[in-house]
């Protein structure tokens, strides 16, 4: 109770001013600059006297599409590690940041400025261990602050699980959002006593899906099909596992395999017999594994 009233005194109190120290000029220039011509460049994309008849029929919503290609480019130049490509697709990402912001300053809801001052705000709201003068132990005890801080914004004494779980659902990829939720239960004591546990699951949950498959009902094979799948985010859970990264590992050596086909190959793939493909498959398979 404690520490819901040091959090709640310390939200109503704090203002960014007290909290940080501005930055200093060298550096503070430059940065603004930058990102003052990018502004300008949307501003005047966005004129409809000499700008871009494509950037001019947008709309928030026809650009949300873009928000998520971008975010993923921007999360694989990352993992690829090429300072070029990361700082191209970052760039990428602010523009529909400031599109987005633009779009909505022309229809007078809400600016650039707001977005970044709501932004700024949060973190310093949230952080109160770094901010302010509560202490915290570890990250765990960091991640529960923060949750409790985000339920007195919204008016609540604190935020109901189902709330967390239904925000994953609605807001995030289905493989990641079931490895949230998967997580989140797990937080709560909604587990198994041992992995032998979620591997019995799997093979029901398969057992099931195969029954559901026999039958001419749709709706029951995917459901059956999104059992099994999350029992698998389950056991990827317990064996400390990424399953987009798992997934993403094995998109991209499909894509690799089939390429190293088409380099082999002197007529299309479709001209090939099944026990032809599967030959040369294995013959990419082993190109690919010696190269590494």
């Amino acid at each position: 109770m404690r520490l819901l009233t040091n959090l709640t005194n310390y939200i109503m109190s704090l203002t960014i001013l007290q909290a940080i120290e501005p930055m200093p000029n060298s550096e503070f220039t430059p940065m603004l600059a930058a990102l003052q011509a990018s502004i300008d460049v949307v501003a005047k994309l966005r004129d409809p006297e000499g700008g871009c008849p494509w950037d001019l029929a947008q709309t928030s919503e026809s650009l949300t599409p873009y928000i998520i290609e971008e975010a993923y480019e921007a999360v694989h130049a990352i993992r690829g590690g090429d300072r070029a490509a990361i700082i191209s697709e970052l760039g990428d990402l602010l523009l529909q940041v400031i599109l987005q912001a633009q779009l909505a300053s022309e229809a007078g809801q809400f600016t650039l400025t707001e977005v970044a001052q709501s932004l700024s705000e949060k973190l310093i709201r949230r952080h109160p261990h770094v901010f302010g003068n509560v202490r915290v132990a570890d990250v765990a005890e960091v991640q529960a602050n923060w949750a409790q801080i985000k339920a007195i914004e919204q008016g609540k004494t604190t935020e109901l699980l189902s709330d967390k779980l239904s925000s994953y659902a609605e807001k995030l990829p289905p493989l990641t959002a079931a490895m949230k939720i998967s997580n989140r239960a797990a937080e709560i004591g909604f587990e198994w006593e041992s992995v032998d546990g979620v591997w019995a699951k799997f093979e029901e949950e398969l057992g099931e899906f195969k029954e559901a498959l026999a039958t001419p009902d749709t709706a029951h094979q995917q459901a059956e099909l999104g059992d099994l799948l999350f029992t698998v985010v389950n056991l990827a859970r317990w064996f400390k596992l990424d399953p987009e990264s798992g997934l993403s590992g094995t998109n991209q050596r499909f894509i690799d395999r089939i390429q190293q086909m088409e380099q082999y190959i002197d007529r299309p793939l479709t001209d090939y017999s099944i026990a032809e493909l599967e030959t040369l498959w294995q013959q990419a398979k082993q190109r690919l594994a010696k190269d590494r």
